[in-house]
């Protein structure tokens, strides 16, 4: 049987400062060795490793789990839009289904949200107390693909305001047990409170990341844990703010500050050392195929295309265990007119998009 070959001509970039000319898919793979035979495609641009959205819910609506052709939808909204490695961080579905697909962005799963009880959006996750905190976290490391997902702060209605979801104590002892299986834990964070009780419980991950403080940013580089600003949902503050004025207006201000310092943190994070990967939270409020718009977004919080780029692909698939532009590697990658580290906005439109060896785009 005759090879697939596609032949890439343009520079491949290896890295943010690594470059090779003479790149090839050899049915499926990645290859720098030119093939004996002559290419069935040639693509023409700069190659970049296929993009990353580390902060994703695949199979998750507004109201909970969505079926399979919604699902689907969902995969493809995203793979249309270059992102072919997604960090899911939390859905109430089973998409082990997805994983099989050879079609759809390759899929590293997080099982379900685990929230407190009565304090987070209905039909997302696990809603439990503290005492069941350890052993839930326990199953979902198991459950899932090596990551846990806490919720780890929400309104309060009780005081009006963001707090914490489960004691201190606890989440230590809880992110000790996902250890312990194996798993690595992140944890939705918005306020500054909870990112300390995080970093003091070992954390592996903080995503949204809105509370940083200047006393959180050495512990962040020390602690190699990383941040996932998810800026494309930060812009829902406003709104969310406005809804909850009327009743919890202690709340609403402490939104609308958050939203406000948003790039702020997000550079002061990045110019301290602080690695910082590109997240949509696509799945229940924001629509999928993001990924762009959110790394245009770190690029507007002072971020240079380099580091935009190495958050979306060579630095978010080394910190996730992927694939990026190699020798024997599989064939995931997306083709730019541009230099994207020199125009950022390249990325927004890419000529082409290969999945596993085959043209999607």
């Amino acid at each position: 049987m005759m090879a697939n070959i596609i032949e890439f001509r343009g520079p491949a970039l290896v890295s943010a400062h690594e470059e090779r000319q003479g790149l090839w898919s050899v049915d499926g793979t990645l290859t720098f060795q030119r093939p004996a035979s002559a290419p069935d495609r040639v693509l023409e641009g700069w190659v970049l490793p296929g993009l990353v959205d580390a902060h994703c819910h695949i199979g998750l609506g507004a109201g909970g789990a969505v079926d399979e052709q919604a699902t689907l939808l969902q995969a493809q909204a995203d793979l249309e839009a270059g992102t072919l490695l997604i960090r899911d961080c939390g859905s109430p579905g089973d998409t082990r289904w997805v994983q099989q697909r050879t079609d759809l962005p390759r899929l590293i799963r997080s099982g379900r949200h685990i929230a407190r009880s009565r304090r987070y959006l209905r039909g997302l996750g696990h809603e439990i107390e503290p005492d069941e905190l350890v052993e839930t976290v326990r199953k979902e490391a198991r459950d899932g693909d090596g990551w846990v997902k806490l919720v780890g702060d929400w309104i309060d209605r009780s005081i009006g305001d963001l707090a914490p979801s489960f004691p201190a104590r606890t989440v230590k002892e809880a992110i000790s047990a996902a250890h312990n299986e194996g798993a690595r834990v992140t944890a939705h964070c918005f306020g500054e409170d909870t990112i300390d009780h995080m970093l003091d419980a070992n954390i592996d991950c903080i995503e949204h990341a809105t509370g940083l403080l200047p006393r959180h940013l050495a512990r962040l580089v020390e602690q190699s844990v990383p941040i996932v600003p998810t800026l494309v949902n930060i812009a829902t503050f406003p709104d969310i703010a406005a809804q909850a004025a009327p009743k919890f207006p202690d709340y609403a201000e402490r939104m609308l500050r958050l939203w406000d310092g948003r790039r702020e943190r997000v550079l002061e994070a990045f110019e301290a050392g602080v690695s910082i990967y590109a997240g949509t939270d696509a799945g229940s409020v924001i629509k999928h195929g993001r990924i762009t718009d959110e790394m245009q977004e770190l690029h507007d919080a002072g971020l240079p295309p380099a580091a935009v780029l190495h958050a979306a692909t060579w630095g978010a698939r080394a910190w996730l265990g992927a694939e990026g532009i190699s020798e024997g590697a599989s064939a995931d990658v997306v083709v730019c007119s541009e230099d994207p580290r020199r125009e950022l906005a390249t990325v927004a439109a890419l000529k082409h998009i290969v999945i596993r060896g085959k043209v999607v785009r």
